[in-house]
């Protein structure tokens, strides 16, 4: 028999389960949990291909744990460097800290931590180079891109694009105790990767760069130019994942999947060029065609090295 002090005490915690979820849930936002999942991907394609095979699943968790603490601390010290323009923008304003579930000193103190647990993650676990790494990482988003490029050049996103591109790096490293030429090439192909995806989203959410000040190449040098740019840096990245072939590292399969996708990623480049700058339907699918395009040729990159 239920008594009203009991109903009291079951409703009081109740209330405070549902704050506490609500605060993970905020925190757990604040890593940018889709962007880590894509960085840990790729990482442990790396793993794979550096390994000519299927690796022990300790080995994979040890680079996906580590990296996870990595990514997700670089992408909290992100916002909580952007919170002021986030709370702008249309695309960002529902974010923890714009949206006032959490205290800008909250998300410094949570970023900084979780890159000194990735750092003693790999020192401990894996090896001096891949903590290093780690911390390249970090810094490389939150320093380089975050403070310095983002608000000062549209040539943020190229610069910039070298803390997406070390994943492959940490896991190659994680497996040989060093950095090779496929390591190298993989990093090149996320880096060339990186304009021709993030400049087509900037296009369609170009109003929001506009109220925010932050200067887009889009919103600095125009449509046209951004276009042609995406085309170009679309066709090095096609040579550049066919360069990978040249490593040793993947065989035939993987060089046809290359120039196959790398080809159809251009496609959609072209039609975004030839597409009405007061209209933004290739530019969106040229976005999410990007989206599909990586994580096939790193599919495919771990397919040859399996079979």
């Amino acid at each position: 028999m239920k008594t009203p002090l009991l109903d009291s005490v079951q409703s009081t915690k109740r209330t405070f389960l549902m704050i506490d979820l609500e605060k993970f849930n905020a925190y757990l936002a604040l890593t940018k949990p889709r962007i880590a999942i894509f960085m840990i991907f790729t990482a442990i394609c790396a793993v794979i291909v550096a390994k000519g095979g299927l690796p022990d699943v300790w080995t994979m968790a040890e680079v996906a744990i580590g990296l996870a603490l990595s990514a997700g601390g670089a992408a909290a010290i992100n916002m909580w460097y952007d919170h002021d323009i986030d709370k702008i923008m249309e695309r960002t304003m529902g974010r923890p800290l714009p949206s006032g579930q959490l205290r800008p000193q909250s998300a410094l103190l949570f970023g900084i931590g979780l890159e000194l647990l990735s750092m003693i993650w790999f020192s401990v676990v894996v090896n001096g180079l891949t903590s290093m790494l780690s911390l390249a990482v970090f810094l490389y988003y939150t320093v380089i891109y975050t403070i310095w490029l983002k608000r000062k050049t549209p040539q943020n996103i190229v610069i910039g694009g070298g803390a997406g591109a070390i994943p492959p790096m940490i896991g190659w490293a994680a497996v040989t105790g060093d950095l090779g030429w496929p390591a190298v090439i993989m990093f090149a192909i996320i880096f060339f990767w990186t304009p021709p995806h993030f400049w087509p989203l900037v296009i369609v959410k170009n109003d929001d760069y506009v109220r925010a000040g932050v200067p887009m190449m889009p919103v600095v040098r125009g449509q046209r130019k951004t276009k042609r740019d995406c085309m170009v840096y679309t066709v090095v990245l096609l040579l550049t994942s066919i360069g990978l072939y040249f490593t040793g590292a993947v065989g035939g399969f993987y060089l046809t999947a290359a120039i196959l996708s790398g080809l159809a990623f251009l496609y959609f480049q072209i039609r975004m060029w030839y597409e009405q700058d007061d209209r933004t339907v290739w530019a969106k699918r040229t976005f999410f065609a990007s989206l599909v395009y990586l994580p096939v040729l790193f599919t495919f990159m771990v397919i040859d090295s399996l079979f």
